[in-house]
């Protein structure tokens, strides 16, 4: 409880939020490397789980990758990239890039395939294309499922994304490792609690949009097929 009072205090003080090494800037930091990081996973990720959820093609794998993606230690890898790429940005984003991809590809792949028959027969039976199935039906249809791997995948590399500070001054893992150095527990708690409260507000954005999107999914799952 002593350094719970003492990070509170930290945290309370207004020159530690300010500069161009303050808590903003540290925090935008994070957010911009775990979206950069998270989008990056996205374009590798969702469209192959969308051919393979729409395919039905290398569904085993998608588990069997995921599974052993989420087995492989993220500063293992980070260790392992940075002494391939050298101190900076690179390997961390690497590293987060893999440990984000199977929630995303999970997210896609699972939610393509529960998709209805009944929905994806009627819309092939007014003359819809491979193209626009896909997109005008399938994916919307499967949007808060996707999101919901996305979602996953957020919190997973905001709260993994201190780890860049291992070999890169980006972040709030800059106050783990220099409270780690410097003995200053206090700090170390405080950053930790800002991760904390930053994991629990994506949490909450994303379950708004995951809901939204499954109200607006229902309406469109009681469309007739020519009207998606």
């Amino acid at each position: 409880m002593k350094i719970l009072g003492q990070a509170l205090q930290w945290l309370s003080d207004p020159q530690v939020w300010g500069g161009i090494e303050g808590l903003w800037a540290r925090i935008g930091e994070h957010l911009g490397v775990s979206a950069l990081t998270v989008l990056l996973a996205a374009v590798i990720a969702w469209p192959l789980g969308v051919w393979i959820g729409h395919t039905g093609r290398g569904a085993g794998i998608v588990g069997a990758l995921t599974g052993a993606a989420r087995a492989l230690p993220t500063l293992g890898l980070l260790t392992l990239f940075g002494l391939l790429l050298g101190i900076g940005l690179g390997a961390p984003v690497v590293a987060l890039v893999i440990l984000a991809i199977p929630s995303l590809l999970a997210g896609a792949h699972a939610g393509v395939s529960a998709v209805d028959r009944t929905v994806i027969d009627a819309a092939r039976s007014i003359g819809m294309s491979t193209h626009q199935l896909v997109w005008e039906v399938e994916i919307p249809l499967a949007a808060p499922v996707i999101v919901g791997g996305m979602r996953t995948a957020m919190l997973q590399v905001i709260s993994t994304t201190t780890l860049a500070a291992y070999t890169a001054d980006v972040g709030l893992g800059r106050y783990l490792f220099s409270g780690l150095k410097t003995k200053n527990y206090a700090m170390m708690m405080g950053a930790s609690l800002v991760v904390v409260v930053l994991t629990i507000l994506a949490d909450l954005g994303f379950s708004v949009v995951q809901r939204w999107l499954t109200r607006r999914t229902h309406q469109l799952s009681r469309c007739p097929a020519g009207e998606y």
